[in-house]
């Protein structure tokens, strides 16, 4: 036990530095499998995790969200390593991956649980966010109707929305391109 109890003391001061590298952001936009594998795909996010933010029903479902009126959107949540990626490289992935000029929601998916919202912990979050609508409202000279809001609490989503587009691959591929997503970034952000 002694033995045990050692090694565990070792590896705190290790594992407590490491922790303190980590950050962790939040943004919608629209679908959140969509936003789950591409902010998954970055060196030096750590974790993406589905859930609900921005309303005020305490933990909400799918169902509530989509069909309710519980002020909710659908998010992730980004652990990242801020030594590895900053949260200005996170906020450039996240314009990317959304139509900023859509009212409506994103691509096929439409209501209010849809549009795409940036959050923010801190001034430093909210001025960068700000700074980013600016430079894209002037390069496209549109409006951009992301929201941009404190950031209050976060609801993990259930199990079957984690890691959706690695688990259930196939229906995900379909969903994607029945939706237009990759067609309508393309044509936004000529990538």
């Amino acid at each position: 036990m002694k033995i045990i109890s050692l090694i565990l003391i070792l590896m705190l001061p290790s594992n407590y530095s490491f922790s303190e590298n980590l950050n962790k952001a939040y943004f919608a936009g629209g679908c959140f499998w969509c936003m789950e594998e591409s902010f998954e795909k970055l060196d030096g996010v750590e974790e993406v995790i589905s859930g609900y933010s921005g309303g005020t029903t305490t933990n909400p479902t799918y169902k509530e969200v989509t069909f309710g009126d519980t002020g909710h959107f659908e998010v992730v949540e980004i652990i990242y390593d801020k030594n590895i990626i900053s949260y200005n490289e996170l906020l450039k992935n996240f314009w990317i991956n959304i139509d900023p000029f859509d009212a409506f929601g994103q691509f096929c998916d439409k209501g209010y649980s849809y549009r795409s919202v940036a959050f923010y912990q801190s001034e430093y979050e909210k001025n960068q966010i700000e700074i980013g609508i600016s430079k894209i409202e002037n390069k496209f000279n549109k409006r951009v109707v992301t929201y941009v809001k404190k950031f209050d609490v976060f609801y993990k989503a259930e199990d079957k929305h984690q890691d959706y587009y690695q688990e259930y691959l196939l229906n995900y591929l379909m969903y994607k391109k029945g939706c237009g997503r990759e067609e309508v970034l393309k044509r936004i952000w000529n990538l």
